[in-house]
């Protein structure tokens, strides 16, 4: 019946699962609330496990805020950009510190003199524009693939190479998106190839119609490493256009015209069906380039106008490069001696607005910084301008210091907490440094963390009952207000436990106060 039965002290000590006796998991609360509170002869004589676990993971949110130990910490060297994403389990933080040489902590202090508003773009007369003035590369990034794929998700067997032996990818050459194939065996084939795909999210929140254009390039080539002796044509096939969904990344392999011989997984990215939005004269919203029906290519440039995007946030630029193979694999391109053969290319993928827009747009350039913040971590910080200091220590200066902030009485540093785009930024002078934020999650971010240490498990007992209760019908309120004083009392009990506060601690703490304050 011990809970450390059959766990022996080498397995404990070799393991990596030190201290964790003192935590008990979510499901062992649950587990046991069930035992201990529900049944025939309890106040609780039925009730769903998924109710029961619903609750639980609310008092585990709950307790975690303010009296579980439940501070995480993140330590980045600040970038000369000024700024720290928030964590993906970032509730609120407790503490911003710049680390020094001798691993001291030095605490940051919260601005509250700048922040970083969103900077609405105006006309010269201070009216507020609405008006779309699309520039000539749209509103995609890296719309005209300046030597790399910046900006572009791309799923490909080979992202960024196009030379490989034995198989095709797709990469940027020559400031052209390009993609290359060979014919593959296998899966019940022998001629079949990758199809490549890249694609970026486009916030359409407010937009009604966007146009797309394209300068692309379809290829027809012949496989074979012996054109002698196999001289047919395998037609590449290239699309550009929106669709609301994102594309299919599991299944690459694409199908083979060879009516005999089929592939037994296709992408579905071959499919015109992905580009599911229309534009207003009913026609689907994608531009195709297809090779001609003997070796050669296919050029041209294409534009789609005003397709329909009023219904969605988030729309996706998806670009889709595959060849139709109609000749299998010869035994050189088996052995992978031949570079894959280089076909269709697209540049200059426009995505632009024309139409006015329903919502206040950013001013150009300050889409994520406003000026306000620019100027801001431009200059020497103002908490390092107020008084002369030796080190460190502020000394009196002509009684200029008179009514000094005390928070703006340290050289150590600021920051501000934007929210609406989850980062933080500091002031210049933490540029280069060892940056700690220590903050608070839910702990609910992963099953791992899904635990309660034992001081709090009554805790969690009396919260679950207390909600439980709180919310049947035809409850005696009584009950309800006795495992409410019960779940007030079963939390400062463990918030006493947590403290870890300790007699030694205590008095040497106030020994230290008996000194005499020096000036």
């Amino acid at each position: 019946m011990g809970l450390l039965d059959n766990t022996t002290h080498r397995e404990y000590y070799q393991g990596n699962d030190f201290g964790n006796y003192q935590f008990t998991s979510l499901e062992n609360i649950i587990n046991q609330f069930q035992v201990a509170y529900v049944g025939e002869d309890k106040l609780i004589s039925k009730i769903k496990r998924v109710d029961v676990a619903f609750h639980a993971m609310r008092a585990l949110q709950e307790l975690s805020f303010d009296t579980f130990k439940s501070v995480k910490s993140q330590q980045i060297d600040l970038p000369p950009t000024l700024v720290m994403p928030l964590p993906h389990d970032y509730v609120n933080y407790t503490k911003l510190s710049w680390v020094d040489s001798a691993g001291i902590k030095h605490p940051l202090y919260r601005t509250n003199n700048t922040n970083n508003p969103f900077q609405i773009d105006q006309h010269a007369d201070g009216d507020y524009k609405f008006d779309v003035l699309t520039s000539d590369i749209g509103i995609l990034e890296n719309s005209d693939f300046a030597n790399t794929t910046n900006g572009w998700n791309i799923e490909s067997n080979k992202p960024n190479i196009l030379d490989d032996l034995g198989q095709g990818g797709m990469g940027v050459e020559d400031g052209v998106l390009k993609t290359s194939f060979h014919t593959r065996g296998g899966g019940g084939a022998t001629n079949w190839g990758y199809v490549h795909v890249a694609y970026q999210a486009i916030d359409a929140t407010g937009i009604n119609f966007l146009d797309i254009s394209a300068s692309g390039t379809a290829d027809t080539f012949v496989a074979s490493a012996s054109p002698d002796t196999n001289t047919a044509a395998n037609i590449g096939v290239l699309r550009f256009g929106l669709t609301s969904q994102i594309p299919d990344t599991s299944i690459k392999a694409n199908r083979t015209n060879n009516a005999t011989v089929q592939v037994t997984s296709t992408s579905p990215n071959v499919e015109t069906s992905i580009f599911d939005l229309l534009n207003v004269s009913g026609e689907p919203s994608y531009l195709e380039w297809v090779g001609p029906t003997a070796v050669g290519s296919t050029t041209s440039d294409e534009e789609l106008i005003s397709v329909d995007v009023s219904q969605y946030n988030t729309v996706y630029a998806v670009i889709v490069s595959y060849v139709d193979f109609n000749v299998p694999a010869d035994a050189s391109q088996t052995k992978q001696t031949q570079a894959a053969f280089k076909a269709n290319s697209i540049d200059n993928v426009i995505v632009s607005q024309t139409e006015a827009s329903n919502n206040l747009k950013p001013k150009p350039g300050n889409e994520k910084n406003s000026s306000t913040w620019d100027n801001y971590k431009s200059i020497t910080p103002s908490i390092n301008d107020y008084q002369d200091y030796q080190n460190d220590i502020y000394w009196p200066n002509e009684g200029k210091r008179y009514g000094l902030d005390p928070q703006h009485a340290q050289v150590n540093g600021s920051f501000y907490i934007d929210q609406r785009l989850g980062r933080i930024h500091f002031s210049s002078n933490v540029s280069g440094k060892p940056v700690i934020l220590d903050y608070i999650s839910d702990s609910l971010g992963t099953d791992a963390e899904m635990q309660v240490h034992k001081f709090a498990e009554e805790a969690m007992y009396k919260y679950i009952m207390y909600a439980i209760l709180s919310t049947r019908a035809n409850t005696n309120e009584n009950v309800v207000r006795r495992y409410k004083k019960e779940r007030f009392a079963a939390i400062r009990t463990a918030k006493l436990r947590l403290s870890s506060i300790k007699l030694e601690e205590i008095t040497q703490i106030l020994r230290g106060k008996s000194k005499q304050i020096k000036h």
